[in-house]
């Protein structure tokens, strides 16, 4: 593989209303919206290092016919539609951390 992107999932942080305004409506939070050029990456070693010490799961993001044709071994097949639309619905150990990736 000669390139790799990885994608790391973010979490939404919402602020708490002060005290003075506990009785004013709340408002809806502001979605984050993550970019690519935000997005930090780690090396083919990284992931590989990550990987082989538990510290990581390795997700590879395209569909379940290029996973099939090849993929990084150790990596599971979760399509990117997943992660953008059932977040909360995806069985992985959210608490570790997760490398996604797609060539």
């Amino acid at each position: 593989m000669s390139k790799i992107k990885i994608i790391l999932i973010a979490a939404l942080c919402v602020g708490m209303l002060s005290a003075c305004s506990a009785f004013a409506p709340t408002a809806e939070p502001t979605p984050t919206y993550i970019t690519e050029a935000s997005v930090p990456r780690v090396s083919i070693e990284e992931a590989r290092v990550a990987l082989e010490s538990g510290a990581a799961i390795i997700v590879d993001v395209r569909s379940k016919q290029a996973y099939d044709e090849s993929h990084i071994p150790g990596a599971i097949n979760i399509l990117l539609g997943e992660f953008e639309t059932n977040i909360n619905g995806i069985a992985l150990d959210k608490d570790q951390w997760i490398i996604t990736y797609c060539t």
